[in-house]
C-alpha cells in the first residue's frame, strides 16, 4: 500500500511539473510545433536513463521512493498520449510533414536522451 501511495504522490508532482515545463517551452517557442511535449519527453527520457542506472542498478534508495520517482513522477511527466494526440492533430490539419517530423525527432531524441542518461550515470 505504501508503494501505491508513493506512486500516486510522484504522479501528482510529475503532472504539475509537466504542465509547468511544457507551458514554459510553449511561451518561449510558440505552438506551431509541439515543442513543449517534445521537451518534456526528451528531458524525461534522459532522467529515466540516468535514474534507472543510479536507483535500480546501484540500489541507492528504498523501493517505494524508486517507484514514486520512476513510475509516478516520470510516468506522469512524460507525455506519450499527448504526443500521439498532437501528432494526429497535425495530420488532420494537413501538416503531414510536421507530423512525421514530430515522430522522427521525438523518437530519435528520446532514445538518445535515455542513452545519454545511462552513460552519465555510469560515469558517476
Amino acid at each position: 500500500m505504501l508503494q501505491i501511495l508513493a506512486i500516486a504522490g510522484g504522479g501528482a508532482v510529475g503532472a504539475v511539473t509537466r504542465f509547468l515545463v511544457s507551458t514554459g517551452v510553449y511561451r518561449l517557442l510558440g505552438r506551431e510545433f509541439p515543442w513543449g511535449t517534445l521537451a518534456v519527453n526528451v528531458l524525461g527520457s534522459f532522467v529515466m536513463g540516468l535514474l534507472f542506472m543510479l536507483l535500480l542498478e546501484r540500489s541507492l534508495m528504498a523501493a517505494e521512493l524508486r517507484a514514486a520517482i520512476l513510475v509516478g513522477f516520470l510516468g506522469s511527466f512524460t507525455t506519450f498520449s499527448t504526443f500521439s494526440l498532437e501528432t494526429l492533430t497535425l495530420v488532420e490539419q494537413g501538416e503531414a510533414l510536421r507530423a512525421l517530423l514530430n515522430v522522427g525527432i521525438s523518437v530519435l531524441l528520446c532514445l538518445v536522451a535515455c542513452w545519454a542518461g545511462i552513460i552519465a550515470a555510469r560515469a558517476l
